[in-house]
């Protein structure tokens, strides 16, 4: 068995009731992708179906993208892998993802967190990212 198995597909698990979030969504959508994105609302029967042994609870205070091959991707890299799936952004995924461009990522992250907490109430602002 390969160890680390290409990824094919990614399944982004997003809070469907942050505007922020459902705005995103629309934003990825729209966009050429390299890879496939899946995307399924966080906490759904669907979500629950797909990946039983995500703590679905934290999938809505934080994003979360799942990998074909198993691979589970939170907060800041489930951010730089959404940008990794897409034609456009693939070379700033490659650099967000070094060093010197992850505090970028990270900041990027903590201000949605931070948007999240200010306009959406507890449910949409519970987002605290992990890393």
């Amino acid at each position: 068995m390969d160890p680390c198995p290409p990824v094919r597909r990614l399944t982004v698990l997003y809070d469907a009731d942050c505007p922020l979030c459902a705005h995103l969504r629309r934003w990825l959508l729209s966009q050429a992708q390299l890879v496939p994105l899946d995307l399924v609302p966080a906490g759904s029967p669907e979500a629950r179906r797909r990946f039983p042994e995500l703590d679905h609870g934290s999938t809505l205070r934080e994003i979360t993208v799942v990998g074909d091959g198993g691979q589970v991707y939170r907060s800041t890299d489930a951010w730089i892998v959404c940008l990794w799936a897409l034609v456009a952004h693939r070379p700033r995924a490659h650099w967000l993802a070094t060093p010197a461009g992850r505090p970028f990522a990270r900041a990027a992250v903590l201000a949605a967190a931070r948007w999240r907490e200010a306009h959406a109430g507890a449910r949409c602002g519970a987002e605290r990212p992990a890393d």
